[in-house]
């Protein structure tokens, strides 16, 4: 089990939060000083579709411009972006047998972990 983001990332710091509290052992990568692969990239892309893990509501996005955002149109531009800029992942992204799960709300980690 893995748990991918940015650790200054409020909604990641919620995730941890809540993973600590439960005393759950996940591993932390950091996209900032550990970088993103594109192939796991690709592979969440697959699960979550590229349009569910761009983060078009994030500081990242807004602050690109109209051109940048107009080029992404498809998922080989999208992953391209994410590459570039991995704060315009949504995060967190957990990583739990096999299946990816974007985002932290409360309701859907108790349902994942029976907790």
């Amino acid at each position: 089990m893995k748990l991918y983001g940015i650790p200054n990332c409020t909604t990641v710091k919620k995730a941890r939060a809540w993973l600590a509290e439960r005393a759950l052992d996940v591993a932390f990568h950091d996209f900032k000083t550990q970088g993103v692969d594109a192939a796991w990239l690709r592979d969440v892309v697959k699960q979550t579709g590229w349009q569910t893990l761009l983060n078009t509501r994030g500081t990242t996005w807004r602050k690109l411009s109209d051109a940048e955002k107009a080029a992404v149109t498809d998922e080989a531009s999208a992953i391209a972006l994410m590459l570039a800029q991995p704060s315009v992942i949504k995060r967190p992204v957990l990583e739990r047998n096999g299946h990816y799960h974007l985002g932290f709300a409360e309701a859907h980690y108790q349902a994942l972990f029976g907790a």
